[in-house]
């Protein structure tokens, strides 16, 4: 009985109906094992990239809890600022997913070249911004007198490095709509390890290098961002491959490559808009709980990001698959390849919860070893351990729609979810019935729910298979 509930459950020929089957499926282990071989390596990228972020924390953290609440103040401004980038990337992997599925190589590089020159000119208007403007931002951002100084440091040292890691972003956006998921590995390892090691050097002075402390950290993630864009470069000199620029090919922007970008992309934008808001309301509400909470809250939202890295690297894939389909006219497989990608996050998920519920503390004391912030943050991974479950899922599933174009729905999800419930219910469960940090985790478990609900929803539907782009 079991195992015939699991072969339902997990058999691609039961995935789509009878009448929606456009084509031959092929057998569900070649599928699950195409989908693993453009998942594993975005997913192995985001888990690797999350745990180097999280020694990096640990290396802030030698430092006092005013240093890790001083950097963990500038991740989102610095992602409202990333966010025209992040939303022009959207755009990117869906038309070239899509052009690679018509075998429309010219196409593909078509908008390859323009989302570049678009990348660069933005990165260096929103570098002089956030440079500019970076005390006034912290400030807005919740950071207190005890940390605004180190913040305002930071934060104009990464705002240097944005060029560099916008192009890097574009390039690995459109080689992962090719499903050349392994360039972004290689690059986004490489520059974390390059980041690792000049934390060593910069943030305490060891072999003759200076004492930096939080700077010193600044100049090693700008130095690891260098290193990622020259390697992503790299990767796209060459007639030989899929993907590549050439000085010779024409540059100038034409109204259907740039409509394409500009469908996904804009949608990509509202929907980043409304999620940095609301993830920068949901931080600024924290921070006002003081700098032990807020350093709670990061340490934890690091030890969350692994969650978050499987489901990444699941929606990177099925973004991929999903695109690449759909231009081969297999709305099915678009179909099936999507709820593989949920099949593999709910098995991922149940491994998660068991290490969250049982060893949040344990992985706390990584971080820190001040008591009442390890005993604080043992209860917030066991919230942690329920909410991965919806976190998972939905991230794939978002993957899915944004894969179809489907943008305009999930940046609805992000208004309603994200941008108005979370707060709302962060500022509720925080302040009026006095719950703290804790009650913050629980207006993301919600948010986490609804949006996973939302998203399914419109997933059973199938009306994004049929997105022009």
């Amino acid at each position: 009985m079991v195992s015939q509930l699991l072969r339902r459950l997990f058999s691609c020929r039961f995935m789509v109906k009878p009448a929606a089957v456009k084509g031959e499926i092929p057998p569900t282990t070649a599928i699950y094992q195409n989908m693993f071989r453009v998942a594993w390596p975005s997913a192995l990228e985001s888990v690797l990239v999350a745990l180097i972020s999280s020694v990096d924390t640990m290396m802030v953290g030698g430092l006092g809890s005013h240093a890790i609440a001083a950097v963990g103040i500038t991740n989102q401004p610095r992602f409202i600022i990333l966010c025209m980038i992040l939303s022009l990337n959207v755009g990117v992997t869906a038309i070239v997913a899509r052009r690679k599925g018509q075998q429309d190589q010219e196409g593909a590089n078509r908008c390859l070249r323009q989302s570049l020159m678009i990348s660069a000119g933005l990165s260096l208007l929103l570098s002089a911004f956030g440079f500019s403007f970076a005390k006034p931002i912290m400030a807005f951002a919740g950071a207190g007198s005890d940390i605004i100084d180190l913040a305002v440091d930071y934060f104009r040292i990464i705002m240097v490095g944005i060029f560099f890691n916008a192009i890097n972003l574009t390039i690995n956006a459109a080689q992962r709509g090719v499903g050349n998921t392994k360039i972004s590995m290689r690059t986004n390892l490489v520059a974390n390890i390059i980041n690792l090691i000049f934390n060593y050097l910069l943030i305490n002075g060891k072999f003759g290098f200076p004492r930096l402390e939080v700077s010193g950290a600044a100049i090693a993630t700008v130095l690891g961002n260098f290193v990622a864009f020259c390697m992503a470069c790299y990767s796209i000199i060459g007639r030989q491959k899929f993907l590549h620029i050439t000085l010779k090919a024409s540059w100038k922007f034409d109204k259907e490559t740039l409509s394409g970008i500009l469908k996904v992309g804009s949608s990509a934008m509202v929907e980043q808009v409304f999620m940095r808001i609301g993830f920068f309301l949901y931080a600024k509400i924290i921070a006002g709980l003081g700098t032990a909470a807020f350093a709670t809250h990061q340490i934890a939202s690091n030890i969350m990001s692994l969650s978050f890295s499987f489901g990444d690297g699941l929606s990177i894939a099925a973004s991929s698959m999903v695109g690449q389909q759909l231009g081969a006219k297999r709305p099915d497989m678009a179909t099936i390849y999507g709820k593989v990608g949920q099949r593999m996050a709910v098995c991922i998920s149940t491994v998660i919860f068991f290490v969250f519920l049982f060893g949040g503390g344990w992985l706390f004391s990584l971080f820190t070893n001040e008591a009442d912030i390890i005993a604080m943050g043992t209860i917030i991974m066991i919230i942690g351990a329920v909410t991965n479950f919806a976190q998972t899922s939905q991230v794939v599933i978002s993957g899915c729609l944004r894969g179809a174009g489907d943008v305009l729905f999930t940046a609805v999800t992000s208004l309603i979810s994200v941008a108005v419930i979370r707060p709302l219910l962060t500022w509720l469960f925080c302040y009026p019935l006095g719950m703290g940090v804790i009650g913050a985790w629980f207006g993301f478990l919600i948010d986490q729910s609804m949006r996973l609900t939302l998203n399914a929803a419109r997933f059973s539907t199938g009306k994004w298979t049929t997105i022009k782009l």
